[in-house]
């Protein structure tokens, strides 16, 4: 018989995947987009994939995961450091500049293994902050801990096209989802610095990580 506290966890499982899985989906997204189309879903493919085999390893290991709270602030770290990269090789900051007659000049294309590279990173920390979150409202039980995984991977899996078609027509939707993703960032960063030196973050900042 499903208890009320079942229906509640299975809510905030869902809860966590949708607001993690986007942020998954909007990067693979974002990485995508600066590839011409036969390679751009080749790279989305591949991001979907090692989404899935990450959040599977970090699920089996999660308690040992969570003794390590500098693992986020590395993964924060990392994160912030793909936000540059995608900056710059989106030129998503073209649309601040004032229009001025010139040569312009093709942007070379960054080659496929350094897409899959991107992607890769950004899976391994994404996946990581997902199953921790999924995993700490599943609470041990693993039909639902297995759900969450799946959701996960469907929802980046049905997103990540979507975003990376879109954000080539409008590079304000890429800022904005670099914005998410460096939110994210310092969460995660915070997360690990409250959990490494408890008391560092300030009272107010606490409720965001």
């Amino acid at each position: 018989m499903i208890e009320a506290q079942d229906i509640v966890i299975f809510f905030q499982i869902v809860f966590i995947d949708i607001l993690m899985a986007a942020d998954n989906a909007i990067i693979i997204g974002l990485i995508a987009a600066s590839f011409a189309k036969a390679d751009r879903q080749r790279i989305i493919m591949f991001g979907v994939l090692a989404a899935f085999i990450f959040r599977v390893i970090f699920a089996l290991i999660t308690v040992k995961l969570l003794q390590y709270p500098i693992l986020k602030i590395i993964g924060g770290t990392i994160l912030i450091w793909i936000i540059f990269k995608l900056v710059q090789d989106l030129q998503l900051l073209d649309i601040f500049k004032t229009a001025k007659p010139k040569i312009i000049k093709p942007k070379k294309q960054p080659s496929f293994i350094s897409g899959v590279y991107a992607v890769l990173i950004a899976d391994v920390t994404l996946s990581f902050d997902n199953v921790l979150g999924v995993a700490a409202a599943a609470r041990n039980e693993t039909a639902l801990l297995v759900f969450g995984l799946i959701l996960s991977v469907v929802l980046i899996a049905t997103a990540a096209a979507f975003f990376a078609e879109y954000i080539k027509k409008h590079s304000w939707v890429g800022i904005l989802g670099l914005l998410i993703i460096f939110l994210v960032a310092l969460q995660l960063i915070g997360g690990g610095i409250e959990s490494q030196y408890p008391g560092t973050i300030p009272e107010p900042f606490k409720s965001w990580l």
